[in-house]
């Protein structure tokens, strides 16, 4: 297990969030990964473009003063929406770590410190959308999100926050 601590994001390092959103895109082919662009597209820079707005938050795992993984939700209305849409009050979540620090314990703790900031912040529930094949499905359940709706490819999953989740979390 690594050192790390989580922390909120600086507003200096904002633009970390397009090297995250790259790396939460699920590409089970390590061999052939999309062209790092592919982020450009409307429906991937609702996530992070102009962040920083009032129902936007993220969290970062720092270890040896670098920053290794963030978890960041935010309510995507207008035009384009999320992949993980439910409705105008549910914030969307989204994680990612590099490679080198994936199956830790780092992303888990990432999840659960987030779940408990929107708890704490008054949201009922967050929302995500996951491919079916995604290892990271197991880790989503394990802290408490569940399956609303099944696509062609993905799951559309909510967590309920509730006074209840902080201590279970």
């Amino acid at each position: 297990m690594k050192d790390y601590t989580i922390r909120e994001i600086k507003p200096s390092e904002i633009p970390l969030l397009a090297d995250f959103l790259y790396e939460a895109i699920f590409q089970p082919d390590e061999q052939n990964r999309l062209p790092r662009d592919v982020i450009k597209q409307p429906e991937l820079q609702v996530y992070i473009e102009n962040f920083g707005g009032t129902d936007d938050y993220c969290l970062v795992a720092e270890c040896d003063n670098k920053i290794v993984g963030a978890v960041w939700t935010r309510i995507i209305a207008g035009a384009v929406r999320g992949f993980g849409n439910v409705d105008d009050e549910t914030p969307e979540f989204a994680i990612s770590l590099y490679p080198e620090y994936r199956n830790s314990g780092i992303g888990t703790a990432l999840m659960k410190q987030m779940l408990q900031h929107l708890t704490i912040k008054g949201y009922r529930q967050v929302s995500l959308a996951v491919q079916k094949d995604n290892y990271a499905l197991s880790m989503y359940q394990a802290v408490g999100f569940f399956v609303i709706d099944e696509l062609d490819q993905e799951y559309l999953m909510i967590c309920q926050l509730d006074g209840e989740s902080i201590l279970k979390v």
